[in-house]
């Protein structure tokens, strides 16, 4: 749902700067690996030591790359299959560092096992929830349906809670430090309804192309009879 608005809203925002890299000889592919780094350091560095805050502002600042490097190569008209695989791989070690740097502080200083298993959890299931789509796709499938909690999705929910959470010890700010746990638990949620969403809706279009080519068949063998 948010791919859908945000997407087109932020193309508009972002293409001013998409043209200037591409003035300055910068490749989408190279803002695709210093986005996802930026995100990786973001994620991995703060976010381990309770740092959410500015975590969440690193990676926010990085996290459009995602958009700006699509725009660049649409500009330039220089649109690929290896540029998309680039940028789908990527995005999917992005997401994971954001959910391991969350795991990594429940595991530690965070103290809390379960949260620890929330976030790996939300880490899993969102890898599971991509990988449902391109399979689907793989075989031939549309998998018309996006789902409750897509990556848009996952990340927002995520990072404002993180954000927010982080003010509490970055500014004293009492009280929100609750709202990263209850957005862990919605996007894992989130995620296993959307999960499940994409699995009933693959094996719906699946039965109908099986029936399909069946038929097809059996029309065929009548005609040559």
């Amino acid at each position: 749902m948010l791919n859908k608005y945000a997407r087109a809203f932020f193309t508009r925002v972002l293409t001013p700067f998409a043209a200037f890299l591409l003035r300055r000889g910068v490749s989408p592919d190279a803002v695709t690996l210093i986005g996802t780094a930026g995100v990786m350091a973001g994620a991995l560095f703060f976010f381990p030591r309770g740092e959410f805050f500015w975590g969440t502002i690193v990676i926010t600042l990085f996290v459009f790359s995602d958009l700006v490097d699509g725009n660049m190569a649409r500009q330039a008209g220089i649109s690929s299959r290896w540029g998309a695989f680039l940028d789908s791989t990527l995005d999917r070690v992005a997401d994971g560092a954001v959910f391991g740097g969350f795991a990594l502080w429940y595991a530690g200083t965070g103290d809390n096992n379960v949260l620890c298993a929330v976030s790996i959890f939300c880490l899993a299931s969102g890898q599971v929830v991509s990988y449902t789509k391109a399979r689907g796709e793989s075989i031939g499938l549309p998998v018309a349906v996006n789902g409750l909690v897509e990556r848009a999705e996952r990340l927002v929910i995520s990072l404002v809670a993180a954000g927010l959470a982080g003010m509490h010890k970055t500014f004293g700010v009492p009280g929100i430090e609750i709202l990263l746990p209850i957005a862990l638990w919605v996007v894992a949620a989130g995620s296993l309804v959307t999960l499940g969403q994409r699995v009933v809706t693959v094996r719906r279009e699946s039965a109908e192309a099986d029936a399909a080519s069946a038929g097809g068949t059996a029309g065929a063998t009548g005609s040559a009879s």
